[in-house]
């Protein structure tokens, strides 16, 4: 599970925003994953499911490009604002999130 940032709470989030935008992209990909399942288990040709694979791994990302979007409006800006170590932090914290999303 990954850990909550330092200053992020259940109710005041970067991307509350675009939550329920998040949340239906969520939903379709959890669907595209089913069907990707069901593929397999009907035997489905290798390179449809390949192909189904990459549609979902992009709605995923297409989620992980909005959240971070999101985090860096919000929650790295207010930190910004603040400067120090709280900046610093941030700063560092949305760096190691984007050398993740890259190397996935």
């Amino acid at each position: 599970m990954a850990q909550q940032g330092e200053h992020a709470t259940a109710t005041h989030v970067g991307y509350s925003g675009d939550k329920e935008q998040i949340v239906k992209r969520l939903r379709r990909a959890e669907g595209q994953v089913r069907g990707i399942q069901r593929m397999v288990e009907d035997d489905t040709y290798c390179i449809d499911v390949l192909t189904q694979v990459s549609a979902a791994t992009r709605a995923l990302e297409t989620v992980a490009l909005q959240l971070l979007e999101d985090h860096l409006a919000h929650c790295v800006a207010q930190a910004a604002r603040e400067g120090g170590d709280v900046a610093d932090a941030k700063v560092r914290e949305a760096s190691a999130a984007i050398a993740r999303l890259v190397r996935s």
